[in-house]
């Protein structure tokens, strides 16, 4: 779930859930980091009033600074303005399909369940799983509430980041995200990069252990990849590639359409094994 200005990976328009406050909050927006702290305490202060456990918001609240290598990251993406070819080489796309025909074959009973119960194969979820975070070798760096919150404060997306950081919070409080969490720049969790929100409409417990871990469990990673694919209007059975029914669906999960391509390209070489 990488991020272009339209936002990719599971990423869905949502409304902010602070619908009366929310004005407020995003008249305290900034482009810089100035005034963060009194934002982080007003946003605290709101989100006390909304279900949310006191001792929970003053952990988190305690844990997060503004990132400014978040911000750098949102306003230096370019990857997605390549060529087809470009892109493939840049992400590395013969080494996931390489890498991809063996992990479809180690975990062949996993996909298998995850088919059976999704209608989505290997290919796609394997094309994600590798473009994505080198299948869970390398899931980010930055911490998740520091990132989301950041981008929550700044003016540039303020209201669907909002959105974001509140479903982050409820994350924390099912004990599906850990406050020490580190990912990706925009605050993307786990194997295949959902923002928080997409966690709570979309995540699965594919283990069945009795929790969320899209980091530690790559059931679960991948089964919510499915889930969230099929949410998009994935069909079972119907083809995935331009111009075929599933290919919406994977326009579902990143708006660039280099990205799209990609996916589909890579899914349907590992697909064939």
């Amino acid at each position: 779930m990488r991020l272009n200005f339209t936002l990719s990976a599971a990423l869905i328009s949502v409304v902010s859930v602070f619908a009366g406050s929310g004005s407020a909050l995003a008249a305290a927006c900034s482009n810089t980091s100035a005034g963060f702290e009194q934002w982080a305490e007003a946003f605290k202060e709101q989100s006390a009033g909304s279900g949310l456990s006191p001792r929970m918001l003053d952990q988190v609240f305690s844990s997060i600074s503004y990132s400014r290598s978040t911000i750098s990251a949102d306003r230096g993406q370019k990857s997605f303005k390549l060529s087809f070819d470009q892109f493939m080489q840049k992400r590395g796309g013969q080494t996931i399909i390489n890498r991809g025909k063996g992990m479809k074959k180690s975990n062949a009973a996993l996909f298998a369940r995850i088919e059976q119960r999704y209608g989505v194969p290997a290919g796609p979820l394997i094309a994600i799983w590798g473009m994505e975070t080198g299948f869970g070798s390398f899931l980010g760096k930055e911490h998740t509430l520091s990132a989301v919150a950041t981008l929550a404060f700044d003016c540039r997306r303020s209201e669907f980041f909002t959105d974001q950081f509140r479903a982050a919070l409820e994350l924390v409080q099912a004990g599906n995200l850990d406050i020490n969490a580190k990912g990706a720049a925009h605050g993307e969790i786990g194997q295949t990069q959902f923002l928080p929100r997409n966690v709570v409409r979309f995540g699965v417990d594919g283990d069945g252990n009795g929790h969320i871990d899209l980091v530690h469990s790559k059931a679960d990673a991948l089964a919510s990849t499915a889930n969230f694919l099929k949410g998009h209007g994935w069909q079972a059975g119907a083809g995935y590639q331009q111009g075929e029914p599933n290919f919406a669906a994977i326009q579902g999960w990143n708006a660039a359409t280099v990205y799209q391509q990609a996916i589909a390209y890579i899914g349907a070489r590992i697909d064939a094994e």
